[in-house]
C-alpha cells in the first residue's frame, strides 16, 4: 500500500491492468497494449479550497473505480508499485 498523501485536489489512483486479449480473442504482447484508462482511488488529497477559504468536498472516495483521460495526471513509483496522481477534475466518471 502507498505511503504517500496527495495534496489540494489531487487523488492517488492505481491503474486497472491492461487487457490481455481482444475481443475476438487475440492474444496481445506488452509492447501492443494501451495503458488502462481507470484505476482505483487509493487516496485523497484535503479537497480544493475555493477563495473565500472554504474546502469543497471529493465527488470520488477510497475505493472507487474511476474512468480518466489518456493524459491525465502524473505517473509516479512507490516501493515498486506504479500510481497515477491526478487532480479530481481529470476524472471523468465513477464506474458503478
Amino acid at each position: 500500500m502507498a505511503k504517500i498523501k496527495p495534496l489540494g485536489d489531487r487523488v492517488l489512483i492505481k491503474r486497472l491492468e491492461a487487457e490481455e486479449m481482444t475481443a475476438g480473442g487475440i492474444v496481445l504482447p506488452d509492447t501492443a497494449k494501451e495503458k488502462p484508462k481507470q484505476g482505483k482511488v487509493i487516496s485523497l488529497g484535503e479537497g480544493r479550497e475555493t477563495e473565500s477559504g472554504e474546502k469543497v468536498p471529493f465527488q470520488v472516495k477510497k475505493g472507487n473505480i474511476v474512468l480518466f483521460g489518456s493524459f491525465a495526471g502524473t505517473e509516479v513509483t512507490i516501493d515498486g508499485e506504479e500510481y497515477l496522481l491526478i487532480s479530481e477534475d481529470e476524472i471523468l466518471a465513477i464506474i458503478k
